[in-house]
């Protein structure tokens, strides 16, 4: 087990160095000087050329990588100075030659263009807005589209299971910024008098009394549009699971024995239909954290995605890239959690991974 999640461990790591080394070049080709997207258009030459130092822009490409390397690692080397100290928040491990030091430090992810907010803090303020949009989508996903699916294989063939097919496909065709659209449109402009819903919101609302207010009717719409998509699988997976599965001896077995149809529905055929179920809500689980822009965006709701697109639309790259490695790492670890548990759960995906 412990070779199993090794294994797991160091293909994670290999993905997350492949997207660091893309996020960097890609984003070290575009227009745009940093150093002076820093300071403002209005900044003096010896002032530009100072942050162009503290940023490495002075060196060549492939050291201005090392650079952004040494910046993201846990355990880093720099020299022993104020600035440093200040710059990195770091902890001393051991001295080296050089005055160079081995420390210990949280991912320098670089500062923001706009605002010179330490990037990490900006991206873990919005973070929770994040994990509460996609649980809750996932878990609305998740209840209905299991009902629906189990409904739609007992009626097979029926008015219901053809009405739950179609607009199954037609959820996972739909694009989510669209129906994220019609929805704030319908329900917070159209039906606001109706539903009290707003157009767009985030998860706290100020108040000029009581200050920071929670504001959960916000969560009703972008949690909705999100778990759209994730529904409508969960929706033609269960159906096809379960249609598998009552189909099978021991399901007809059990019925001519006497048991009630409910009982064996629930406690033998909807228990075995659930694994690729749950495989899959698994899977969408780890992208709906890696975050939803288009859908936080359109609903002005305050997560890593509304984050990143003003940070793109106001050219913050910083922002920007550490957003796309903080999704990427969330996205990595939830799927080598769901290996682990699955090798846990499953002897036989614990024997693959060690033999492989």
């Amino acid at each position: 087990m412990l070779k199993f999640f090794v294994k797991r461990l160091f293909y994670g790591f290999l993905v997350l160095l492949g997207v660091i080394v893309i996020v960097f070049f890609l984003f070290n080709v575009l227009p745009g000087d940093p150093a002076r997207m820093t300071l403002g258009q209005r900044a003096d030459v010896a002032s530009l050329e100072a942050v162009k130092k503290d940023l490495g822009l002075d060196k060549p490409l492939y050291a201005q990588f090392l650079i952004y390397l040494n910046d993201l690692s846990f355990l880093s080397v720099h020299s022993n100075s104020v600035s440093n100290i200040y710059k990195y928040n770091y902890n001393k491990i051991t001295d080296l030659p050089d005055n160079r030091i081995l420390v210990f430090k949280v991912p320098y992810l670089r500062r923001s263009y706009q605002s010179q907010k330490l990037v990490i803090d900006i991206l873990f303020d919005a973070l929770p807005g994040t994990i509460i949009l996609a649980t809750t989508s996932i878990i609305l996903a998740s209840i209905f589209g299991i009902f629906l699916g189990v409904l739609a294989a007992i009626k097979q063939h029926s008015v219901f299971d053809n009405t739950a097919v179609l607009l199954s496909v037609f959820g996972i065709s739909l694009p989510s910024y669209f129906s994220g659209i019609i929805l704030a449109w319908l329900f917070g402009y159209v039906l606001h008098e109706i539903t009290g819903l707003d157009m767009s919101g985030s998860l706290y609302d100020i108040d000029p009394v009581q200050g920071r207010v929670l504001a959960l009717q916000n969560l009703i719409l972008p949690a909705i549009t999100l778990g759209i998509r994730p529904l409508a699988i969960i929706v033609q997976l269960t159906r096809s699971a379960m249609l598998d599965i009552i189909s099978r001896d021991y399901v007809r077995t059990a019925v001519a024995k006497g048991l009630r149809y409910r009982v064996v529905l629930f406690k033998h055929a909807l228990r075995n239909a659930l694994n690729p179920v749950v495989t899959a809500i698994s899977g969408w689980f780890a992208s709906l954290l890696a975050g939803a822009f288009f859908v936080e965006f359109i609903f002005n709701w305050k997560g890593i995605g509304y984050v990143t697109v003003k940070a793109l639309e106001e050219s913050d790259f910083p922002v920007v890239m550490g957003s796309v490695l903080v999704t990427a790492t969330i996205f990595v670890l939830v799927n080598i959690a769901i290996d682990i548990f699955y090798g846990v759960l499953d002897p036989r995906v614990s024997i693959k991974g060690k033999s492989s």
